[in-house]
């Protein structure tokens, strides 16, 4: 049975373990906090949520299994296609995309009447696309026009469509970018100006853009220090919670607080599971983020893991933001907690995120970055050496 698992279930055990306990907790956090709305919109069916977040749930896992299979070389390609497609998609979105809060941030699909956020499938795209481009260009890392300009084009072409409907997501997806770069050896002249061109962009997100009036709003209100309907519920599920919590499905909040099941699903599950139970979640999401980055050692190539480091910070800052919101660190926005809240292409693409890092750290050797490391290692040496004797 232990082989069948080790044959079956590839890569860091690790990450496998966290995904697993995240869709445990997902499940029961999910039950609990949309009970009452369940009672209220299903007919006293208590138990349609529950149904709901578990087949999702069991969907992430699935995607996450069958991405791990596959060779995270081809992701590259794949990520060039569905950056292409995200165009379109997005633009549709804004103009024609299904409305809740008075942002249009899904696309129903026809015959199954299911609907899609594009901009989940653009995130990951993007992330991806930007990681290969680090990779291929490590040898010219330094040219403007040849390594810098396209992941300028791309990151800001992408993040400003998603900010016309998404505004915190834009925003989040584009501080992403800007990380990996820098970490990916962008000069800091260059990282300034792509700074600038995200706040040409945001500029122009919030004036045209479906949520700007409200985003702007939601930031005063912030720095002015007025708490908002959410914040004030989400403050007081978190202060009852106290130490060890109410238990599992004994959260009073849940009737008051606005999307305990997506936005505020923290604030629920401290209210329950008590300020340990809050710490617990934070340190798995920084677990995840430090078994990514230590692939980087062991990852066969730069691109597998610049890769790693690029998903696990979308995921986790992600967290992280949506966390600092419950406590009341940052404006309300509506981001959810990655694969715990309740979702369905967020979780979807989250488990396909995760089947990537999966996949890098099985070790499959590129042999072409391969050849390309040793070229830009033998230049730096050569370097090395001409300053040395000029020295």
């Amino acid at each position: 049975m232990k082989q069948l698992i080790k044959a079956k279930l590839k890569g860091d055990p690790i990450i496998w373990g966290i995904a697993f306990i995240f869709s445990h907790l997902s499940i029961l956090a999910v039950y609990s906090a949309s009970s009452s709305l369940a009672y209220r919109q299903m007919h006293h069916n208590t138990e349609y949520y529950l149904i709901r977040q578990a087949l999702l749930i069991g969907g992430g896992l699935a995607s996450m299994w069958l991405s791990h299979r596959i060779d995270y070389r081809y992701y590259a390609a794949i990520a060039k296609v569905a950056l292409w497609m995200s165009i379109p998609l997005l633009l549709v979105t804004w103009q024609y995309g299904l409305k809740l809060n008075e942002a249009s941030r899904w696309l129903n699909i026809p015959f199954i009447n299911k609907s899609f956020q594009p901009s989940d499938l653009a995130q990951l795209s993007l992330i991806i696309r930007i990681a290969h481009m680090l990779a291929k260009q490590q040898k010219n890392i330094t040219c403007f026009r040849s390594a810098c300009l396209p992941m300028l084009i791309w990151s800001g072409l992408i993040s400003g469509l998603i900010a016309l409907t998404n505004f915190s997501c834009a925003i989040l997806l584009f501080a992403t970018c800007l990380t990996l770069m820098f970490i990916g050896r962008i000069p800091i002249k260059y990282l300034l100006i792509i700074v600038l061109t995200g706040i040409f962009v945001a500029s122009g997100a919030l004036i045209w853009g479906q949520r700007g009036g409200t985003a702007l709003k939601r930031i005063e209100g912030f720095i002015k220090g007025n708490v908002s309907f959410q914040a004030e519920q989400s403050y007081i599920a978190i202060a009852t919670g106290g130490l060890l919590g109410k238990g599992p499905g004994n959260s009073t909040q849940r009737n008051f607080l606005p999307h305990p099941y997506s936005d505020f699903i923290y604030a629920i599950l401290i209210e329950e599971y008590g300020l340990i139970g809050g710490i617990f979640v934070t340190a798995l999401y920084l677990l995840l983020l430090y078994r990514s980055i230590a692939l980087l050692p062991t990852a066969s190539s730069y691109y597998g893991g610049i890769l790693a480091t690029g998903i696990s910070l979308l995921i986790v800052f992600q967290a992280l933001l949506n966390m600092s919101i419950a406590v009341g660190l940052g404006p309300v926005t509506g981001l959810p907690l990655p694969f715990v809240s309740m979702g369905g292409t967020s979780v979807l693409f989250t488990g396909i995120a995760l089947g990537i890092l999966l996949s890098i750290g099985q070790g499959v050797i590129d042999t072409e970055l391969i050849h390309l490391q040793k070229e830009v290692a033998g230049i730096r040496y050569n370097r090395y050496k001409k300053n040395g004797r000029n020295g």
